[in-house]
């Protein structure tokens, strides 16, 4: 009787708003926790739930990135997606259930095989909804061991976004060819390369409306690593849009456009939108006005085809 309530309870829950999930994965040592300590710091209070997933038996990370607004799960034994699949669910819905997060960040140990994992959420979650995954490279080790294996190839084959992170450890030129021997394995993630993965963590994951940083203005910027950063633009309407037309418009969004998400007034209803790397999630959610960021590098190219393709949208 329990048990039927509960699942009840969570098919109820997967009607509304599902909760967005993130998983940061990588090579040991690549600079996962360094990444998920800066997601936290610039989460503006929201509130964020943390499944860390180690390698050992002491939980070290855990114990680092541990505070009082984040509630953090401690799965052991090295692999998430495997033999602790069913530990994994049963964590992400304690969590939902207790602690009601925005988001739930999922820190994967390196010997975890992505795949097995995206596969988790997408199929055996519907509490959750995939948001993004992040591979973390670590340059210098890519230089010196250039060796990709399996468990590494499957986890760069699903990443919608790969951080080549250490560059200061290497030259420019070794950075393209890292860059290069890993588009053989993915040739749609967006790639930025970083040192202590300092990456605009709003404009990967969208945990803010707009990014904050003055560097995620419209407009061409130059980071210390020769790549444009990552720019933003809002549109807004009063207007109520046909629902036919605007999944039109966002399936071909430029390439340009890495990331996209807000309020959207449709004709008869209004939805949340979120855009990913060419995944797209539409739930519907009660709203008054269409709002809509869009992130990405080099805008200003495509921000007039995009508005006015929305334009064609409104009724």
């Amino acid at each position: 009787m329990q048990e039927s309530e509960s699942r009840q309870k969570r098919e109820g829950e997967a009607e509304g708003v599902r909760t967005p999930v993130v998983l940061i994965t990588g090579s040991l040592g690549s600079g996962k926790t360094t990444l998920l300590r800066r997601i936290l710091d610039e989460a503006g209070g929201r509130r964020i739930a943390v499944l860390m997933n180690e390698f050992g038996e002491i939980a070290i990370d855990s114990q680092v990135i541990r505070r009082e607004s984040v509630n953090i799960v401690e799965l052991g034994g090295g692999c998430v997606c495997c033999s602790l699949s069913g530990e994994f669910d049963a964590a992400v819905r304690e969590i939902i259930d207790t602690a009601h997060p925005e988001v739930i960040v999922v820190e994967a140990t390196g010997v975890a095989e992505s795949d097995a994992l995206v596969f988790e959420v997408e199929e055996s979650l519907p509490e959750v909804r995939l948001d993004s995954v992040i591979y973390v490279v670590d340059a210098d080790i890519s230089v010196r061991h250039p060796h990709i294996g399996y468990t590494t190839r499957k986890q760069l084959e699903v990443a919608d976004v790969i951080l080549v992170n250490k560059v200061d450890l290497i030259t420019t030129n070794q950075a393209k060819e890292v860059e290069a021997a890993i588009r053989h394995h993915n040739e749609t993630a967006l790639f930025s390369r970083t040192m202590g993965c300092d990456v605009d963590t709003h404009s990967l994951f969208g945990l803010g409306a707009l990014p904050k940083r003055p560097r995620a203005r419209l407009g061409v910027h130059v980071d210390p690593h020769g790549e444009a950063e990552f720019q933003s633009f809002a549109w807004k309407t009063g207007a109520r849009l046909a629902e036919m037309k605007f999944r039109e418009c966002v399936q071909v969004l430029p390439s340009e456009v890495f990331r996209a998400k807000g309020f959207v007034v449709l004709e008869e209803r209004s939805i949340l939108f979120n855009y990913v790397a060419g995944r797209i999630n539409l739930e519907d959610f009660p709203a008054d006005r269409t709002q809509l960021v869009f992130i990405g590098r080099h805008l200003d190219r495509v921000r007039p085809e995009i508005e006015s393709r929305l334009g064609e949208c409104v009724r």
